[in-house]
Formats: C-alpha cells, sequence, structure tokens
C-alpha cells in the first residue's frame, strides 16, 4: 500500500480522508478485483492504481460522495483496461477494422458480464474468499500472516516490517513469494469444498490469533504489547464471524479476542513496564469489550449445544478468560473452574503450552506445591527448551515456596531467554526479590 504523500499543497485534511478510506476499504477492494481478475497480485496492482488517482484528484476535485464506490470503480477501470491491453496483444491480427465497441464485445464479454455480476454479489462473500486465500495452507505461517495483514489488515510492507521487528525486504519477499505460491498452485478464488473447509478454517483462524498473540504480548522489542496488531487481528475476527456467523469456532476466537483485548489498557503501568493480571486494576478493563466477549462465548456454547459437539479450542479459552472477566477482583477468580476448562483442553487441542497454564491455574486453586511436579515435569519438555515463561513460572512457584535461591536461578534463566526487553526487566526484577528474600541483595 503507497504511504501519504506529502503535503505540499495544503491539503492534508483531504490526504487523510483518503488514508482513512483506503484503510477501511482496500480490503474489499481487492476482494472484488480478484474475483474478476482471478490473479491477485493485479487486483493489489489495481487497487493500489486507485490509491494512487485518488491522490491526484481529490485536492483539486474534493472527496466524492461515495468515496468507496469512487475507489472500486476507478480499480475496476484499471482492471479492465488491462485484461483489454493483455487481449488485444493476444488478439491484435483479429483486431485490425474492429471498432472499440466490437472489440469490446469480442474480446472481453466474460470480463463485462462478470463486472455486471459483482453487482449482484455481496462484498462479505468476497472478502470470505480472499481470507480464505491469504490463509491456504499451501503458505506457511509467517507468509500467512504477512499477506493476511498486508492484503485484509491494510498494513504496508514497512508496517508490517515493524511489527515484526524484521527488515523490509524480508517481508517484502515474504508476501512475493506467497503470491507466486498461490499462483504456482493454481489456488482458485473460491471458498473451499465442503470436505476442506475444516482445514481451511482452521488455518484462517490460526493466523488471526497468532497476529493478536504477536500483540498481546510482543516476543521482541522493546514494548510488553503492540496493540495496533490486536486492533488488526480482532477487526478480522469481527469480519470473519459476520460472514460466518454460525461457526462455533470462529465465535469463539472472537470472544477470546474480546476478552483478552479488554485487559490491554490495564497490562502496563504509567511508565509502560509490564502489570500481570493478579495485578491488574480490574476497574481499567474495558467493559464493553467483556460484554461483547460474553455475548459472542454464549453464541458459541449454544451453537455447540445444538450440534451436540464440545466446545473447540478458541471456545475453551474464551471460556477461561470469562472466568476471569467475571471476577471483580483477582481473589474471587474460580481457579478450579479453570482447572476443568484446561483439562478439557488437554483433550482437545493438547500442547505443552497448554499444560504449562494448566500448571499455573492447579497452583491457584490447590496451592503451588501440588503445580510444582507438574511443571518440573514439562522442564523436559522438548518444545519448551526456550520458551521463557516455563521457567518464569517455575521460578515463581519455587518463590511461594519459599525456595528462594532456586527461584532466583530460574528466573535469571527465563530473562537469559526471552529478546522483549520490558519482559527481560521483570524476570530480572523477580530474579531480584527471591535474592533479597534469601538474604543476599
Amino acid at each position: 500500500m503507497p504511504g501519504p504523500v506529502p503535503d505540499t499543497l495544503g491539503h492534508e485534511p483531504t490526504h487523510r480522508a483518503i488514508e482513512a478510506v483506503w484503510r477501511i476499504e482496500c480490503a474489499k477492494i481487492v476482494a472484488v478485483l480478484t474475483r474478476l481478475t482471478r490473479d491477485l497480485g493485479l487486483a493489489e496492482e489495481c487497487a493500489q492504481d486507485a490509491l494512487v488517482a485518488a491522490l491526484e484528484h481529490w485536492p483539486r476535485q474534493g472527496v466524492p460522495d461515495n468515496p468507496a464506490a469512487w475507489l472500486t470503480t476507478t480499480a475496476k477501470r484499471r482492471a479492465l483496461d488491462h485484461l483489454r491491453h493483455q487481449q488485444l496483444q493476444a488478439r491484435k491480427h483479429e483486431a485490425i477494422g474492429h471498432d472499440l465497441e466490437a472489440l469490446e464485445a469480442l474480446i472481453v464479454p466474460d470480463f463485462v458480464d462478470a463486472l455486471d455480476a459483482a453487482r449482484q454479489d455481496s462484498v462479505g462473500d468476497d472478502l470470505l474468499r480472499l481470507i480464505f486465500i491469504a490463509c491456504h495452507p499451501v503458505l506457511s505461517t509467517d507468509a500467512r500472516v504477512a499477506l493476511t495483514l498486508r492484503l485484509l489488515g491494510g498494513l504496508s510492507t514497512d508496517e508490517i516490517a515493524r511489527a515484526f521487528l524484521v527488515p523490509e525486504p524480508t517481508i517484502a519477499q515474504r508476501i512475493v513469494r506467497a503470491k507466486k505460491t498461490l499462483a504456482s498452485a493454481q489456488v482458485p478464488f473460491e471458498l473451499p469444498p465442503r470436505e476442506a473447509l475444516a482445514e481451511r478454517l482452521a488455518s484462517v483462524l490460526e493466523v488471526v490469533y497468532l497476529v493478536f498473540n504477536e500483540g498481546y504480548a510482543a516476543t521482541q522489542g522493546d514494548d510488553w504489547m503492540r496493540p495496533a496488531l490486536c486492533d488488526e487481528a480482532l477487526r478480522l475476527a469481527r469480519v470473519l464471524a459476520g460472514l460466518a456467523p454460525d461457526e462455533p469456532e470462529v465465535l469463539g476466537l472472537v470472544a477470546l479476542l474480546e476478552l483478552q483485548a479488554s485487559r490491554l489498557a490495564a497490562r502496563v503501568g504509567a511508565d509502560g513496564e509490564p502489570v500481570l493480571l493478579l495485578k491488574q486494576d480490574r476497574l481499567r478493563w474495558d467493559r464493553l469489550l467483556i460484554r461483547r466477549g460474553l455475548v459472542a462465548l454464549e453464541h458459541a456454547v449454544a451453537l455447540c449445544s445444538a450440534a451436540g459437539i464440545g466446545l473447540g479450542s478458541y471456545a475453551l479459552q474464551a471460556a477461561i478468560a470469562a472466568c476471569h472477566a467475571r471476577a471483580a477482583q483477582a481473589d474471587d477468580t474460580d481457579w478450579a473452574a479453570i482447572v476443568a476448562l484446561y483439562d478439557a483442553m488437554l483433550a482437545v487441542a493438547p500442547s505443552p503450552v497448554v499444560a504449562l497454564n494448566r500448571a499455573v491455574a492447579v497452583s491457584m486453586a490447590f496451592g503451588p506445591a501440588q503445580a510444582l511436579g507438574i511443571v518440573e515435569r514439562l522442564l523436559a519438555e522438548p518444545r519448551l527448551k526456550n520458551y521463557p515463561w516455563l521457567f518464569s513460572v517455575h521460578g515463581d512457584l519455587l518463590s511461594r515456596l519459599e525456595r528462594h535461591r532456586e527461584a532466583q536461578a530460574a528466573f535469571e534463566q527465563a530473562a537469559g531467554m526471552t529478546r522483549n526487553a520490558r519482559e527481560q526487566r521483570l524476570l530480572l526484577a523477580r530474579a531480584q526479590e527471591a535474592a533479597v528474600a534469601a538474604g543476599s541483595p
């Protein structure tokens, strides 16, 4: 997506309007054009041409009454011109002697018919198709995330690179390779067949979930969180829920993200340092987001009950988040219920991280001694050997059991693993507290 044009003519308000409209509408425009052209690269190119045209014309002519329609129409014209040119080159020997109307009737009837059909088709269907293309399993997870943010999040290559702390050329290469892979695989611009829907939907939800998590707890950098990524993921989840309102796991993911996002303002102090869950000021939690999350969770539970199926992974995580959201203060949390929900999670989607989270809940419900054995068994889990929060949890349990020397070592080990500066300071502070408690500040 081209960046804003410097304001040299005193048209800054117009430029801001263009950028605002573009961020909202770009995914819809690319979706419509991809259906019409069957070419994701061409669709994005034509959409960008429309943006450039707006930057050229709107400052002089004023913002149109319907800016979204103006951008979409302009982009469609660019696409039609491109296809006309392509077919002219292929059939120029047939075009000699024909006037433009005859030529159009000869070479682009299918495309013109598609344009007419587009007026009858909902943009929602196009967006849904585009989401499934961007998150196609043929792509690597990194490529899915980059392409999703590029096409559906409306982020520029530079913004994505800064969000994930990698060089801009790296992200650009991922996006280019993703498009080439989709083209080589001849991925059709359509919803997957029924038998493949579950796999594809799982891929879509996974990407949105990963994007949110990176914003909620940044893996690298100087900031504890990246709220812009959380906002983009939540927006995508809401779009998906609007397009697939009867999918329990879609609603489960929306519920989870709404509930998690409700805590964002309380997760950092005035100095930007992390504030862990049990110490957060719950008056700062966003009650509107909590209500939205609980409603989405209730809907997911009702759909599962009607279908006679159990809750999926995202809905179960949302149910855990709901236990926290319903507790007015940390001491009111129903930790036994959370342990039971994690038991269900281990049955549905077993992983060592889920087992670690369950251990934390066990420590809160039944005491640190009961959880310590679980965590120490997880220390031998190869998939967690570089996971700093395993060692942080271990340190916390040891500290609560007054084994302060061991706790200090565990916190220091965790601090040495993390790549996030604020997370590292938090862990080192915990190590120092343990050292003081052990009598050696």
